[in-house]
């Protein structure tokens, strides 16, 4: 959820090293929650608890700019963390994090009717990659193992949150016109919806190991927070600060969905299909497309 500048920007190749990092740290997601011995509503509600404080702390952005548009955007942010969770507990990390990066096929759909911006004859091409790479989730299907239980039902939750991530990203550009930080406002917020959404289902705690605690603020202070912080002061200042433009932000953040399967298969040994591989591929390659476009456009 990149952000208008918050303080001066630095070097353009230290700014792209910082955007980097920030998608190795988001990539860690899924084998992490996987790690956790308590139950998914469990990680959603502790891991946005814990990245609340974080973002509060670590961004100076968060602390400012809490309007009612910024809640509005919280609100598909927050189902977002909670759906992204629960998929990652019953499918693959691949699956997961490939259906949710399926946003831009929907960001493309809803803009027209959402924000007035027109659908071009050109946006055909990557909505169609997008949507291909979609289905293939859903032919291949892997059988259960132990870190993919129920793998059509998370595979359900993780494309549910492909949507709400788009209603997230359509919304930042709402609110962003009410200038910087309204983006990092509305992260914290979405957090602590989270956080308190999951917090009922959530409830009793049983069997809570130190090593679960360890990995919940590891998700909350690193994999969130120090993620959010490291990719706004990538960006800050735009060109003419030596930041990172969005355009290229968004290319250097499709590390994410590469990096997240590979962690666990070398975590937790988690092997996703062939078909899933390549939907993902098509996934990624119809994001791509569609940053250039936008960075391209005037």
């Amino acid at each position: 959820m990149p952000d208008g500048p918050d303080r001066a920007g630095t070097g353009p190749g230290l700014s792209r090293l910082l955007v980097l990092g920030a998608a190795v740290l988001f990539s860690t997601g899924g084998a992490a929650i996987k790690a956790c011995a308590v139950g998914g509503w469990q990680v959603a509600s502790f891991r946005s608890a814990v990245a609340t404080v974080a973002l509060l702390a670590m961004v100076p952005a968060a602390r400012r700019g809490w309007t009612r548009r910024t809640l509005l955007v919280a609100v598909p942010y927050a189902a977002t963390l909670v759906l992204y969770t629960l998929a990652n507990r019953l499918t693959t990390a691949a699956s997961t994090i490939f259906l949710q990066d399926t946003a831009p096929l929907y960001v493309l759909l809803l803009s027209p009717f959402l924000l007035g911006e027109r659908f071009h004859r050109r946006d055909l091409w990557p909505a169609f990659l997008a949507a291909a790479g979609m289905a293939l989730f859903f032919v291949g299907v892997p059988d259960a193992s132990a870190t993919a239980p129920r793998p059509l039902a998370g595979n359900v939750l993780a494309a549910l949150a492909g949507v709400t991530w788009a209603l997230t990203l359509l919304g930042l550009r709402w609110v962003g016109r009410e200038g910087a930080g309204a983006g990092a406002a509305a992260a914290a917020a979405g957090n602590l919806l989270a956080a308190l959404a999951a917090l009922g289902p959530a409830l009793p705690v049983r069997d809570l190991r130190p090593a679960d605690v360890a990995v919940v603020l590891f998700l909350g202070v690193f994999q969130i927070g120090l993620a959010y912080a490291l990719l706004t002061r990538g960006m800050a200042g735009g060109e003419a600060g030596g930041g990172v433009p969005a355009f290229e932000a968004s290319l250097l953040l499709l590390l994410e969905p590469v990096l997240n399967p590979a962690w666990a298969f070398l975590v937790h040994g988690e092997r996703p299909g062939g078909l899933v591989l390549l939907g993902g591929a098509l996934v990624l390659a119809a994001t791509a497309w569609i940053s250039a476009r936008d960075g391209g456009s005037p």
